[in-house]
């Protein structure tokens, strides 16, 4: 049986995508990779990849020469963890603090890592989280 390597793209949906890409890109400090008028793509760490879409606006199919991507959408809020160095996660939140996002929580799970909660703009909870986390994190 094939396996899965990973997962490669995430997607959030958001209701300003120019304010999410100020968050994203001066917050979290993630390059970008595409921005449409539907769509902003991040890199996150050289592996991931971070899709923001305008919400409502990728509902329909989208096709074009290079083939279609059946329509998709959500609404509510959702989670995303992003994986932090443990020697990082002190300027993780000191960052998150000086430019006036609230932490939410902290947590220091049994195996001996520790997360740190935040929302973005659209109230998506965002975590930092080091090493120990997961069996395979």
């Amino acid at each position: 049986m094939p396996k899965l390597d990973r997962i490669l793209e995430t997607a959030i949906y958001v209701e300003d995508l120019d304010r999410s890409a100020h968050f994203y890109e001066t917050v979290l400090d993630l390059a970008p990779l595409l921005k449409m008028d539907r769509l902003y793509a991040y890199d996150v760490g050289g592996k991931n990849v971070l899709l923001v879409f305008k919400r409502g606006a990728s509902s329909d199919d989208m096709t074009s020469a290079i083939g279609t991507i059946p329509g998709h959408d959500a609404s509510g809020r959702i989670h995303l963890a992003f994986a932090v160095a443990a020697e990082d996660l002190a300027a993780w939140e000191a960052r998150l603090t000086a430019r006036g996002i609230a932490v939410e929580g902290r947590t220091h799970w049994p195996a001996g890592g520790d997360s740190v909660y935040f929302r973005d703009p659209d109230g998506h909870m965002l975590e930092v989280a080091t090493p120990g986390l997961w069996r395979t994190y």
